[in-house]
């Protein structure tokens, strides 16, 4: 395999490598993608003030975030199905993130559940993200299963009512549970590689991969339709289900999806520790704002009060630097880390993390930053840097 550079390269090693269904359902957005073109124009028009002989050639990256530190403010961002990315993949990304010293946030629609990753992967920092189930005991019984695994903070999905609208799936025949279809069948013998290194293994172990934190009931086609009740996305969730999560859970919470001021002010009085400004990564609302524009002024209202995260769309260490210089303490990474497991597992991922803080680390040195609050006091120079809204 050819030495993989940078983002595109990870990108296309994981396009070769992963069915078409499954590279699509990570790499794509949602109805005419106009999101993720609007996240790419809102980082890529931001420029960074340069520092000449500053008289240094490092830069310390440590951040802190609730009372850690960590060599850099980088958190593996939830994604579904990571497991069938490679299999483990949930354990591998695990062990990825613990090699750097950054926190790994388990999906709660991970292959592999929060138990047998803490197995996998003892030493990381785990966080889950968390969908709520409209039954409410099932969704009680996982935050159970996250405390006794040794999770510290709670990452709430606030921006899925409802499943997004994306064509691609249906026509490309990709689904969970997997319904079977000549479509999908021609793609994933298209992909042997794969078929032998990840399905295969699955099917001759713990069977066909599913969601890990659903009851076993899901998995039986007798009982499928009315577990799959229990177990669908709120779609009426509300702030006073904020509190009453607050009521049952001692650790950290983080909302996540929060695109406006007046929703961050009411996280905070919920009792949030703190959110993520997010578009999904451009596959939820189609016309939601991109982060960069709302961070500036969420930041302004509520930075002093709550630790405010990012993500969306990140593909170089300057996006990562972007997102902090308008006013993020850390900054969430999706994709890109998937590209890494596709190409090449636990190291891929580690390989494609370690590639990201390494551009972080060349562009704070060009900026002539010898921290990053020395960084971000003065590090915008476009004038087209987004307003408070």
């Amino acid at each position: 395999m050819a030495r993989l550079l940078n983002a595109e390269d990870f990108r296309g090693a994981a396009r070769k490598r992963l069915p078409k269904g499954l590279f699509e359902y990570i790499d794509r957005g949602t109805e005419a993608e106009l999101a993720m073109a609007d996240i790419r124009h809102s980082l890529d028009r931001i420029k960074f003030r340069q520092s000449v002989l500053s008289g240094h050639s490092q830069c310390d990256m440590t951040t802190e975030l609730f009372g850690h530190h960590y060599p850099a403010p980088l958190i593996v961002a939830p994604t579904a199905l990571a497991g069938l990315v490679s299999y483990d993949g949930e354990v591998k990304l695990a062990r990825a993130a613990s090699r750097l010293g950054i926190p790994f946030c388990v999906s709660t629609q991970s292959v592999t559940s929060i138990d047998d990753i803490r197995k996998g992967a003892p030493d990381a920092e785990l966080w889950l993200q968390l969908y709520v189930w409209k039954n409410r005991e099932l969704t009680w019984q996982l935050l159970d299963r996250a405390r006794d695994a040794g999770v510290s903070t709670l990452v709430i999905t606030a921006d899925t009512p409802l499943s997004p609208k994306r064509d691609y799936n249906q026509h490309n025949g990709f689904s969970v549970p997997f319904v079977p279809s000549v479509r999908g069948l021609v793609d994933v013998l298209s992909r042997p590689g794969w078929l032998g290194s990840v399905m295969m293994r699955y099917l001759m172990t713990s069977g066909m991969p599913s969601y890990a934190h659903y009851p076993a009931e899901f998995k039986t086609a007798i009982t499928r339709d009315a577990v799959a009740q229990d177990v669908q996305i709120e779609s009426g969730l509300g702030w006073d289900d904020i509190a009453q999560i607050r009521d049952r859970w001692s650790g950290k919470i983080i909302i996540k999806g929060i695109l406006s001021e007046k929703d961050a002010v009411q996280s905070v009085k919920a009792g949030a520790d703190g959110i993520v400004v997010s578009a999904h990564g451009g596959r939820n609302f189609d016309v939601a704002p991109a982060p960069a524009n709302v961070l500036p002024g969420t930041a302004a209202a509520v930075g002093e009060k709550i630790a405010i995260m990012a993500d969306s769309g990140v593909r170089r260490g300057s996006d990562v630097l972007k997102y902090l210089a308008l006013g993020s303490r850390s900054v969430l990474v999706g994709r890109l880390p998937l590209y890494g497991l596709a190409a090449a597992g636990e190291d891929g991922a580690f390989d494609a993390l370690s590639m990201l803080m390494d551009e972080m680390h060349s562009n704070l040195i060009f900026a002539g930053a010898k921290n990053l609050e020395d960084f971000k006091k003065n590090a915008i120079a476009s004038p087209g840097h987004p307003q408070r809204e």
